[in-house]
């Protein structure tokens, strides 16, 4: 059998165009001067709640925008750089930050966390952002990065499970190539244990780091690595997840639902208070109903497409990440799906835990070896055999799409692992220290500037600003249609929210 003919049938070209991707894309708001902006969510931005591509991520100062689903990636960008476009030209004097890591924050307490109106939708999602507070601190919470949905027609929630599998496997090949966070503003880790070395008296780093995001500064918790999730079906990954999220955890019990003066302090006590808290490099996704579960959902009717969560934001691209990038993602997530995918073992997922450590923290370390199986490689001989296996299907896709781009694509990435001094981290650290003295913020500041005066210079008409308008007037009008429906009390709406019960599918999905 052809390798590219295992899950779901042939990769007939009809097929191939029927992929289907889109990007939500998170930044903070961040002043001139490089600190955090304290304003709240712009009205000129619409309702947080409602709009179907503004809304925010953790906190008020964290802007997350939205694509549709786009069957071309050019398409794609092109609605991510117009709803860009429209954001810059609406937070006035602030600009969007163009890295991943944080611009310099105030006090952990002090981070605005993200506020959606009074309905009961919106109150929940405020308390679960104080929980994710409460239990992590704001200061993590405001990490920001690109997140990458893609779907492929006929793939059934067990070939889903079998591409993640393998993406978990392969996915230091994606921290080393497009990682983008080697450096940090020193308040972020102020008052924490790290092991990162100066820069400058403001700026902190590792050498041969490529994503600090992916580390242990980044989305990591003690809690949750207790939970060795597996992937090898739907059924074991939903058992997984309902037991976290019915299960108790001690100290989460200590900060209480409620403090003393009877405010919500988080949604429960369990280790994950609801499904979104569970952190991954990727998740598979249902689109939802309204009220709905995402594990009820996925229960109920299966995978639909996955979401890809480590890419960091790219400084040195308009809109954090760049068409080329998206084809290579493209033919990354179809190699998964379509090689032999083993199940996993507690051992291997500990071992990817460790793999991902290390090129986080130590990508472009020469000679860095990586685990796999019983064995150690080198990340580069690894990344090496990744990378020439991809050309078929890269090939493929240029057919289906008339096109070379997706093989240049893959080139490329051979090309970085030959010249590590190329990739985008090895790049951040040479512009920080070469022209910026030394200061990651001075950097990050002079990009983001560039970054919104790029898109004030770019073209806009009077029909695209109306219909922005438009759109965020809409979405403030359906906010208050929500509030004014609302006849619940929210005790009573969050207790029926969390209800176990409401986990569970009435019908198994169909394979």
């Amino acid at each position: 059998m052809d390798r590219y003919t295992k899950a779901s049938g042939a990769l007939t070209t009809e097929r191939l165009q029927g992929i289907r991707r889109g990007v939500e894309k998170e930044s903070l708001r961040a002043l001139p001067s490089g600190a955090l902006a304290m304003t709240p969510h712009s009205v000129a931005l619409g309702s947080a709640l409602t709009h179907p591509n503004i809304t925010t991520d953790f906190s008020e100062s964290q802007v997350e925008l939205i694509t549709g689903v786009h069957a071309g990636v050019q398409d794609c960008l092109d609605e991510l750089t117009r709803v860009q476009q429209f954001t810059a030209r609406a937070i006035g004097d602030e600009m969007l930050w163009v890295s991943s890591m944080p611009c310099g924050l105030p006090a952990d307490d002090a981070i605005p966390i993200g506020q959606y109106g009074t309905s009961n939708v919106g109150q929940a999602k405020s308390v679960y952002r104080m929980g994710l507070g409460h239990r992590y601190g704001r200061r993590m919470q405001t990490i920001s990065g690109i997140h990458y949905n893609w779907s492929l027609p006929g793939v059934s929630s067990e070939d889903y499970f079998g591409l993640i599998r393998n993406f978990r496997r392969h996915a230091f090949l994606l921290l080393y190539l497009f990682g983008a966070s080697p450096a940090v503003c020193s308040s972020f880790v102020a008052g924490r244990q790290h092991q990162l070395q100066s820069l400058n008296e403001r700026t902190m780093y590792l050498p041969y780091a490529t994503s600090l995001r992916m580390g242990r500064l980044g989305y990591q918790s003690d809690a949750q690595a207790s939970l060795a999730v597996s992937y090898n079906s739907l059924e074991g990954y939903g058992h997984s997840l309902e037991d976290a999220l019915t299960r108790a955890y001690p100290p989460y019990e200590a900060i209480g639902v409620r403090g003393p003066e009877g405010e919500y302090r988080q949604l429960a006590t369990s280790l994950l208070q609801i499904e979104n808290e569970f952190y991954g490099t990727i998740r598979p996704k249902r689109v939802i109903f309204p009220g709905e579960r995402p594990l009820h959902a996925l229960r109920e009717r299966g995978v639909e497409y996955v979401e890809v969560r480590l890419m960091d934001l790219d400084p040195f691209e308009t809109v954090g990440i760049t068409a080329q990038t998206m084809r290579f993602l493209d033919v990354f997530l179809l190699h998964c799906l379509q090689t032999d995918s083993p199940l996993d073992t507690p051992q291997e997922i500990v071992a990817l835990a460790h793999n991902q450590q290390s090129v986080a923290e130590r990508g472009r370390e020469p000679g860095l070896l990586l685990e796999r199986g019983d064995s150690r490689v080198t990340l580069t001989d690894w990344g090496l055999e990744l990378v020439r296996s991809f050309a078929p299907m890269a090939a493929q896709l240029d057919a289906a799409h008339g096109t070379t781009d997706y093989s240049a694509s893959v080139q490329a990435a051979e090309h970085a692992l030959h010249h590590p001094q190329t990739l985008p981290s090895a790049r951040v650290l040479r512009e920080i220290t070469e022209q910026f003295d030394g200061s990651f913020v001075a950097f990050v500041r002079a990009k983001s500037q560039s970054m919104k005066q790029s898109m004030l210079d770019a073209p806009w008409d009077d029909a695209r600003a109306q219909r922005f308008a438009q759109l965020a007037k809409t979405s403030l009008e359906d906010q208050r249609k929500i509030e004014d429906a609302d006849t619940m009390p929210f005790d009573i709406y969050l207790r029926e929210y969390l209800s176990p019960r409401r986990l569970v599918a009435q019908r198994q999905p169909s394979p």
